[in-house]
């Protein structure tokens, strides 16, 4: 019997990044309006951003989820049914949710999927019956469980099953942390999370005075993909990437690192070390902390805990553009969004295949004329090279 593989459910913080998610093999993205999401920091979407999102998404073959998952006071509540009206004239595709009273709302006023958050923290089976009784139609798991457990909920719970595979992490269980309530006066469960687990606190031992900083709350970066046998196996249904608010570069290699390695798997049943090694390669050439497996396989201890200082230089690489037109007549015609120079060496990101390596060993402006160093916001043009495509990404690595 063939396997059924689960979809790679990338995020969407902005239209531009919707675009490129579904571009780089996405099978779904979740986005969010201009309220009732809690990522108010996010680009976030106008109704005629979602409505193009939905249509550009679909006509590839693409679904669109848009979170609803902010705790609503009862003066939000009235302002939600006109925005689940709309929703569901453009064809969305599911709602993700964390409130009862959301839920009762877009099941009274449309037929759009309800789809749980993990901001509800469902970890067991029962939890997980009573959202199917509600009308949910799939559970965003909490990061707390297992995929072994979360194969059981899938089995004996019947509906489908979502899990993060890779992002950010919180400390807390996910829907109950106040920590930026109280350090910031921002509601962390309303959209304003000021991510007070990552700062750096002084800690006391009060037997001896002793003081000492620590960022003792922060956690590890979420990498699952050498289980994804495991997630397969279990008959998870989505696996989700955190990072609405991450850069373009992380949209597009997310989506295409997972994406081509489930490809993989299906074409050959398993997965091979050395194709392992090349995609985690991958997966380190954005912004990122050290990875953790996190509670994947058993329960996050002490060693999923980031206690450093934030160091993105340790990314490593930097997207400078993307491809606006590739022909031998035009060459490779870049909009470039961090400056580079000429004689530098740089990688352009196909929707599917190794990185192409281009350098550019003379950069033109539009009206032809030679330029030693690009400048962001400016379009330029480099030597034509087969087997590049308007919409790719190009970065370079850091110096």
């Amino acid at each position: 019997m063939k396997t059924t593989l689960p979809e790679v459910l990338a995020p969407a913080g902005s239209l531009e990044k919707l675009k490129v998610a579904v571009l780089y093999g996405a099978n779904a993205v979740y986005a969010g309006g201009q309220k009732f999401g809690l990522r108010t920091a996010a680009d976030n979407f106008t109704l005629d951003e979602l409505r193009e999102g939905m249509d550009f998404a679909h006509a590839r073959g693409s679904k669109v989820y848009v979170v609803l998952n902010s705790f609503l006071h009862d003066k939000d509540l009235a302002e939600l049914p006109d925005f689940v009206r709309f929703l569901e004239e453009i064809g969305a595709d599911a709602v993700i949710v964390s409130d009862l009273g959301v839920v009762r709302t877009v099941r009274a006023l449309s037929k759009i999927p309800v789809h749980v958050s993990t901001q509800a923290s469902t970890l067991n089976v029962e939890a997980a019956k009573f959202w199917k009784s509600m009308g949910a139609t799939r559970i965003v798991l909490g990061r707390e469980v297992s995929i072994k457990d979360a194969g059981i909920i899938r089995r004996e719970a019947d509906i489908e099953i979502e899990m993060f595979i890779h992002g950010s992490m919180c400390m807390a269980y996910s829907g109950n942390c106040v920590i930026s309530n109280f350090t910031q006066g921002r509601d962390s469960n309303r959209g304003g999370c000021a991510h007070s687990c990552r700062f750096e606190y002084t800690l006391e031992d009060l037997a001896t005075k002793e003081k000492k900083s620590a960022f003792f709350m922060s956690s590890k970066d979420l990498q699952g993909l050498r289980l994804l046998k495991d997630f397969i196996d279990a008959g998870i249904d989505s696996l989700k990437i955190e990072g609405r608010m991450k850069s373009h570069l992380y949209a597009g290699t997310m989506s295409k690192v997972y994406s081509e390695a489930l490809r993989y798997y299906e074409e050959h049943g398993d997965f091979l070390s050395d194709d392992l090694l090349n995609w985690e390669k991958e997966l380190s050439k954005v912004s990122h902390r050290s990875y953790t497996e996190a509670s994947l396989e058993n329960p996050a201890g002490a060693e999923s805990i980031f206690n450093e200082r934030e160091n993105n230089s340790a990314a490593e690489w930097k997207m400078v553009g993307t491809v606006l037109k590739s022909s031998p007549e035009s060459g490779i015609v870049i909009e470039v969004r961090n400056a580079f120079n000429q004689g530098d060496e740089l990688e352009i990101l196909p929707f599917r295949g190794s990185p192409v390596t281009v350098v550019a060993h003379e950069i033109m402006d539009l009206t032809r004329k030679t330029i030693l160093r690009t400048k962001p916001t400016t379009i330029v043009r480099l030597p034509y090279h087969a087997g590049i495509n308007s919409s790719q990404l190009v970065r370079q690595k850091s110096v």
